[in-house]
């Protein structure tokens, strides 16, 4: 049985015989031996190979350039060089797969729009490599969060009749001919009626807290808004939590739980590829993530975060306008949580004008019961809100959002037959890799980015 080179590499022990196998990454020859650096994807380190010129499979050993796989079986021994524990003295070496010259990724730097263009081959550089490991642990750690906590894992709709946060940036899901000539109805299409890839599961989630009390999603989700930045992509992934007899202040505790939890799960069991962000990615990476751990999260209200961002702009230049009754911008968040707290900082109580329709109206009239956890690097890591449980007031924001009363009666029901106070947010998947490895753009922490022009792979 093959092992994989990152247990070969945390062994105490040496082998007799163990066996191995992975893609080249160089091979130096000698008049009597050959030098392997062997790479299998399951950590970041390479494990040395070292092949005699007398092995009866040496003419293999000669055709692995940089790209080619082989299986390596050998004798794992002390190494003798710098750097490495333990190195494999081969007794037999078997070519799998013969790699061209022309291989894109032969040892040299390569800039990451170069290697997006190649992203079926770019998770065996050490970036991606890492990159990619640590979205694993992460969506591992996820589950284990919520688990431990006794919520229901809930698989929402992908395709949907409702949108969810009003602003119609929709996918169209639809079997009509879009060359047609002839009138097409809307009843005669496939689901008999305008169906959407999915913004969010929030409101199908909402039913099952209502009467599971405890549910989580985590799925993906879509966003036909063309947008080019490098915080935004169209195909997303997002874990949405929904909690019955829950309020503002549950919601808040919850999202900073949670976002301390995965963060410190990583530190745990990601060290290696951590450190090498840190060095080659963002120097400030491991102080960053061990602040968010060891110290409390900042909150206050939109009113007094407009207050000290209109302070800051005599001393700073935003870009975009700073006033009460406008969304915060990215290096508004970022000012809050990297230069005025330096802590993440979560945000409560905005503008009703600015939210969705289904947050809780506070008393005051003008607020509503939504939070914004945002965090140094990223700005909004993660968006919630208490939601609306009264009926009446339910119905009136709808009015005031310009909402069918008819396609939402199943989610009008939930305040009509034992509604209870809940509560729940959404974190964008790929915004807490960016956060945890410091990887700036969106489109290298997702296998195949989906982008407004861009549905490659």
């Amino acid at each position: 049985m093959r092992t994989l080179i990152q247990t070969v590499l945390r062994r105490e022990e040496p082998l007799d015989e163990i066996q191995v196998a992975g893609w080249v990454r160089t091979r130096r020859d000698s008049k009597e031996f050959s030098f392997l650096e062997l790479n299998d994807g399951s950590c970041l380190q390479n494990v040395q190979i070292i092949a005699d010129a007398t092995l009866s499979t040496y003419d293999q050993v000669q055709k692995l350039s940089t790209g080619a796989s082989a299986a390596v079986t050998g004798k794992l021994v002390p190494s003798q060089g710098r750097n490495q524990k333990w190195e494999i003295l081969a007794t037999e070496v078997r070519l799998l797969g013969e790699c061209p010259d022309d291989y894109p990724l032969q040892k040299k730097g390569h800039s990451r729009e170069f290697l997006r263009g190649i992203a079926h081959l770019r998770p065996r550089t050490n970036l991606f490599g890492a990159v990619f490991r640590v979205r694993s642990r992460l969506a591992y750690a996820v589950h284990q969060f919520f688990q431990d906590l006794h919520f229901v894992y809930i698989h929402t709709p992908i395709v949907t009749a409702s949108d969810c946060e009003g602003a119609g940036e929709m996918f169209r899901v639809t079997t009509l001919d879009p060359h047609s000539d002839k009138p097409q109805k809307d009843e005669n299409d496939f689901f008999g009626r305008p169906t959407y890839l999915t913004v969010s599961g929030q409101l199908e989630g909402e039913t099952f807290a209502s009467a599971l009390s405890n549910i989580y999603t985590f799925g993906p989700t879509f966003r036909a808004e063309n947008s080019n930045t490098s915080r935004h992509a169209s195909e997303f992934w997002m874990i949405e939590p929904e909690m019955a007899f829950c309020d503002l202040q549950g919601d808040m505790q919850l999202a900073e739980e949670m976002v301390r939890y995965l963060v410190e799960d990583c530190l745990s069991h990601c060290e290696d590829d951590l450190k090498f962000f840190n060095r080659f990615v963002d120097k400030g990476l491991l102080d960053r993530l061990r602040n968010v751990v060891g110290n409390p999260f900042t909150r206050l209200p939109y009113t007094e975060a407009v207050e000290i961002l209109e302070k800051a702009k005599a001393k700073t230049k935003f870009e975009y306008p700073v006033e009460y009754g406008l969304n915060l911008q990215s290096e508004h968040e970022r000012y809050l949580t990297e230069t005025h707290f330096k802590t993440p900082v979560t945000v409560c109580d905005y503008p009703k004008e600015i939210k969705p329709f289904y947050m809780r109206r506070n008393d005051d009239g003008k607020t509503v019961a939504a939070m914004d956890l945002l965090v140094p690097g990223i700005g909004e890591l993660v968006g919630g809100s208490q939601r609306e449980e009264r009926l009446a007031v339910l119905e009136g924001t709808m009015k005031e959002h310009d909402l069918s009363m008819e396609d939402y009666w199943w989610y009008r029901d939930l305040r009509k037959f034992g509604s209870v106070p809940h509560a729940g947010f959404g974190l964008g998947f790929e915004r807490l890799i960016m956060f945890v490895t410091g990887v700036s753009n969106i489109r290298d922490v997702i296998p195949y980015p989906r982008t407004p022009g861009s549905a490659d792979f």
